[in-house]
């Protein structure tokens, strides 16, 4: 079986970008002079840059492959763990604000990586049940 990868979709990045350059505009139109209103949208605004800059970075967030699954680990790292080295894979749902959201959850021991359809792309169940096959080998 060939490696199977998930990653960030395109329109992620772009969003939070934009956001980013919304709210440093907003920040300089409301600022009114006041530096500390100015640096706070400023520093926001570049929060937001990073974290869309990690999207652009290591877009690939999970890829799984008959020897285990590599993953991102820090900021645009990567970490291969061997299926012998996980322990679960599973999804967990949960209800908030109304709505139901799913986690694709791969425990290894000592390490728990969390990920959402945001970062993979797809829903979590469908991530998970692709990897059922690989881990069970």
């Amino acid at each position: 079986m060939d490696a199977l990868s998930w990653r960030v979709p395109r329109k992620v990045p772009a969003v939070k970008l934009a956001a980013a350059a919304a709210l440093f505009a907003v920040g300089l139109l409301f600022a009114d002079g006041d530096a500390v209103r100015l640096v706070l949208a400023a520093a926001v605004a570049a929060a937001l840059a990073l974290w869309a800059a990690r999207d652009l970075l290591a877009p690939v967030r999970l890829a799984a492959d008959p020897t285990g699954v590599t993953l991102v680990a820090g900021f645009a790292g990567r970490r291969h763990l061997a299926w012998s080295q996980i322990e679960r894979v599973r999804v967990e749902t949960r209800p908030r604000l109304g709505i139901r959201t799913e986690t694709l959850e791969i425990d290894a021991g000592d390490s728990l990586h969390l990920f959402s359809e945001y970062d993979l792309g797809a829903p979590p169940a469908e991530v998970a049940a692709a990897l059922k096959p690989l881990e069970n080998r």
